[in-house]
């Protein structure tokens, strides 16, 4: 005990300030005798102020034996240790300060940290200006993480008073300190570590056997003692749960190339590798399963904070403090150094060396022996005998040390099994985004193969597999009921468009070129397309990744015929040079969800190429019936039998139910009039969607409503084909309005926004050229005169508004003409002011009206001009049948009845006009001509 208490002393700091016990005793002078009744007054005011400062200076003496934080007197403590309130750290503080990373440098700042007691305002003749060791002791056990057996000794810190004749200091210093409270304190405190000890003891006793043997085998096992740093090299004293995070599971050395398994835990490779050779394929840790393929380096920010760890070098008469990430630089000078002293070149003269890379293979074997071995050696004892990632990683660093990057991220690459190559996929959409047919891409292939000596683009057959994944035909799915002539087989891919058909000698020789998807094949891929968009869509709306439907998908179909796709240099069979494509897109979809349907997804562009899906494509004119029927009549029977069945797709790893609704609404005037059976566009019957004649809709241009349908049409062409009243050919005609051919698809009565803008566009443009030759006052004119109409025209079109003349309207050139700007400059060819007014106005009250039937969703996008509509199209009738008389007494054109008279009715069904046009299949077709 002795020795113990010997060796504490010895370890104090040299700034402790070991006071004697000087007692000061109350100064006691004799009283004067009151005999002398004449002493001077001013005597006996002397010698009370004279009393009264010894009181005072004893006061401040028994202030300097106590303590200024908990009041407790020196001379308890058997060394008399005492520290100055006001004085700086000592050095054994300091330094525990440092480990903390801390920046107090006095006592006052700690005193007001650790008690919250300011000390900067003392004044010597109230308070004491030392403090005890025990005090200090808190103070440590503050900033330490190791226990401290401190107790304080009173519940609230000491609160200190003038010297008053009741004075406490004085009074404890005569009267002596009792010890009762002391004792019970450190009866206490005996009691507390004594069950601190005892739970100590419990948990050691309750960690188990077996798991600190397997420790110690894996620490054996993993043998890295000598190579890997201790966790006591740390230069601060860092939390014990930080340093565990940042020290490896198997030898609790600091992360030495950390790697971290799927379960989380970092571990060092070498010793992960160890153990997973030994031990088997799991966590150590946590007895996961795990790999040598699976371990992965860490984020980034966890091995900046880890290679910004502070270390001391343990190298001896090396006491400097460096980054952990810069240790192996650090390390690897003290190693030039000591091969430096150790190492001389001897030049034994002869001819001069050769480069080791003009060297024969067996000259390099000789020359590299001896570093082959040492390679050898670390690779058997550090990488469980991995030469090769040994060599690739010394050639990887050698790259990288030499600022050769590029060359260093293809070995990367290459060490990580990535290769240089490009992924199939990757390829495919290289070849489709820049418009390579496959000779093409076949060609740059080759040559870069030739060229480089790498394969970096993948063949033609790979692309062809990866292409299988994204076409119709690749995932399951099953119809309940299953669907009417239809296979139940769902691997069909790409077909033949004329699969199917029965043929004979006398029947109409079919000169085509057709290939499609089974329709709803197509279906179920473009919903697998889409199935993070379907989740998301559920979760946005709140509802359970689980339900299972049933879905409704409502499906806009297009079809367009295209003129002009000639091979330019085909040898194939005599088809048409022109083609058919048939689309679909999804608009939206919709959930079952308590009694409603939930929309969990709406296309957003509905008019993009991007989210049309081709069905079918043939090379065929569409005004010819036959083949369009004998090509088409597959898919719409298809089309059908999905209209009363239900489809299950197994989607996100449940299996899900879909119906499906059809809206054939991407079709032009032309192609509506041949699928639904009517007469052509020139006929009398004028409308798509009501019964109106070309002099009826003249005279009324506002006042009509939707009457047709596919069943109506269908019901007129039974009449007109068995003609049971016995009628002749013009009342028959009149009876069935215009329907003469059976209907064979069914699309909804509608518009085709993109189809309207061109047709009212035309219009226009004839307008404009009857106004320059002022047709209103001669209606009278020759062709000549007409033409020469269109010619000035067009040139002042072309001057002004950069617009080219063209052989037949089209999208674009009709957006450019449909502007105010397009007016005024036609305007300027005309002299009547009046007809500039009524021109202005006229287009003005088509801006308004444009939008309306243009925009995706008129009622959020143009909610004002939805409201107007009404208004703007009175007027604008009430022009064409007085300003443009001469143009639209008794006719008008098929668009211009629509826009005036069918809009609002379609808006109030439908919700749009636009988001339903035909406009991204004849995006598709652009695609389809540059291939």
């Amino acid at each position: 005990a002795n020795e113990k208490k010997a060796e504490e002393v010895a370890s104090l700091d040299k700034d402790i300030v070991v006071q004697k016990d000087v007692a000061v005793p109350m100064a006691e002078k004799p009283l004067l005798p009151d005999t002398d009744l004449k002493y001077n007054k001013q005597a006996l005011e002397k010698d009370a102020d004279n009393l009264k400062m010894q009181e005072n200076a004893a006061h401040q003496a028994n202030l300097q034996q106590l303590c200024r934080i908990c009041g407790v007197s020196f001379k308890t403590d058997h060394y008399k240790r005492s520290y100055p309130v006001h004085g700086p750290v000592d050095s054994e503080t300091q330094g525990l300060l440092r480990k903390k990373e801390k920046r107090a440098t006095s006592w006052p700042d700690l005193i007001a940290k650790v008690f919250k007691i300011d000390v900067r305002g003392d004044i010597d003749m109230i308070h004491p200006t030392r403090f005890c060791h025990n005090c200090w002791s808190i103070i440590h056990r503050k900033f330490s993480n190791a226990p401290c057996e401190v107790y304080f000794p009173r519940n609230n810190t000491m609160e200190w008073e003038s010297h008053s004749p009741n004075c406490t200091v004085c009074f404890t210093a005569q009267r002596g300190i009792k010890r009762k409270n002391q004792s019970s304190n450190l009866l206490l405190s005996k009691r507390l570590k004594m069950i601190a000890e005892h739970a100590q003891k419990t948990k050691s006793v309750k960690k188990p056997q077996a798991q600190m043997k397997n420790k110690n085998l894996m620490k054996k096992i993993a043998n890295c003692k000598k190579t890997h740093l201790s966790t006591k090299l740390l230069a601060v004293d860092y939390p014990a749960d930080f340093i565990k995070s940042i020290s490896c599971q198997v030898c609790e050395h600091i992360l030495a190339d950390p790697v971290e398994t799927t379960c989380s835990h970092l571990f060092c490779r070498t010793c992960i590798l160890k153990c997973l050779k030994v031990m088997g394929s799991y966590c150590p840790s946590c007895r996961y399963p795990c790999f040598p393929t699976d371990l992965e380096s860490p984020v980034k920010s966890f091995l900046n904070i880890l290679n910004s760890l502070a270390i001391r070098c343990p190298v001896k008469e090396c006491d400097e403090e460096v980054l952990l990430g810069k240790y192996c630089h650090h390390l690897s000078i003290h190693k030039e150094v000591k091969r430096k002293e150790i190492y001389t070149h001897i030049n034994k003269g002869g001819r001069p060396r050769q480069h080791l890379l003009s060297l024969t293979r067996r000259a390099q074997k000789h020359r590299l022996r001896e570093l082959k071995l040492q390679v050898k050696a670390f690779a058997e004892k550090e990488e469980g005998g991995d030469i090769k990632a040994v060599c690739l990683t010394l050639f990887l660093l050698a790259l990288r040390a030499r600022n050769e990057h590029r060359q260093a991220d293809e070995l990367e690459a290459i060490m990580q099994g990535k290769g240089s190559g490009l992924h199939p996929a990757v390829c495919l959409a290289i070849r489709v985004n820049t418009f390579l047919s496959c000779s093409q891409y076949h060609k740059m292939y080759r040559t870069v193969k030739a060229i480089t000596g790498r394969q970096i683009f993948q063949p033609l057959h790979a692309l062809r597999t990866a292409e299988k994944a994204l076409l119709p035909g690749y995932h399951p799915f099953e119809w309940k009921p299953p669907l009417k002539n239809v296979s139940t087989n769902t691997e069909v891919g790409i077909i033949d468009g004329l699969s199917g058909l029965p043929y004979s000698v006398d029947d109409y020789p079919v000169d085509t070129i057709a290939k499609r998807f089974r329709y709803d094949a197509a279906l179920v891929s473009a919903l697998m397309d889409m199935e993070e968009d379907i989740l998301e869509g559920m979760k946005a709306k709140d509802l359970d990744d689980y339900l299972n439907g049933p879905f409704t998908v409502v499906v806009k179909e297009s079809c367009d015929g295209m003129g002009d796709v000639s091979e330019k240099h085909g040898s194939g069979p005599t088809v048409p040079e022109k083609a058919v494509r048939f689309s679909f897109t999804l608009m939206t979809i919709a959930v079952a969800h308590s009694n409603e349907n939930v929309r969990i997804f709406e296309e957003t562009k509905p008019n993009s190429e991007l989210c049309c899906k081709p069905v079918c494509l043939m090379l065929a004119d569409e005004s010819d019936h036959e083949t369009l029927t004998a090509i088409l009549s597959p898919l719409i029977a298809e089309r059908e039998a999905m209209k009363n069945s239900v489809l299950l797709l197994e989607m996100g790893g449940i299996l899900r139910t879909f119906r499906f609704i059809f809206r054939g609404t991407g079709y032009d005037e032309k192609l509506v009039r041949e699928v639904e059976g009517l007469e052509a566009s020139g006929s009398t019957y004028i409308c798509t969607l009501c019964d109106a004649t070309r002099l009826e809709a003249s005279q009324n241009l506002v006042l009509h409503s939707i009457t047709r349908s596919h069943a109506e049409n269908l019901e007129r062409y039974e009449v007109w084909r068995s003609n049971p009243y016995h009628e002749s050919v013009d009342e028959l005609r009149d009876r069935v309005k215009g329907v003469s051919a059976k209907p064979f698809i069914e699309t909804v009565p509608s518009i085709d926004a993109l189809h309207c803008d061109i047709g009212n566009a035309a219009e226009f443009y004839k307008i404009f050229q009857f106004e320059i030759g002022e047709v209103y006052k001669n209606p009278d004119t020759s062709k000549e005169e007409r033409k020469r109409w269109q010619s000035t025209l067009d040139k002042h079109l072309r001057k002004k508004m950069n617009l080219k003349p063209i052989m037949r309207m089209n999208g674009n050139f009709a957006r450019k003409l449909m502007t105010k700007e397009t007016v005024e400059a036609v305007c300027e060819l005309i002299k009547c002011e009046e007809r500039h007014e009524a021109l202005r106005e006229l287009m003005d009250l088509y801006l308004k009206m444009k939008p309306v039937w243009r925009s995706s969703c008129p009622a959020k996008e143009c909610p004002e001009l939805l409201c107007q509509y009404s208004f703007n199209s009175q007027r604008f009738a009430e022009l064409l049948s007085t300003k443009f008389k001469y143009r639209y007494e008794g006719k008008i054109t098929n668009y211009f009845h629509k826009t005036l008279a069918h809009v609002p009715e379609i808006i109030e069904r439908d919700g749009s006009i636009g988001a339903w046009a035909s406009e991204g299949n004849e995006s598709g077709n652009k695609l389809f001509r540059r291939f």
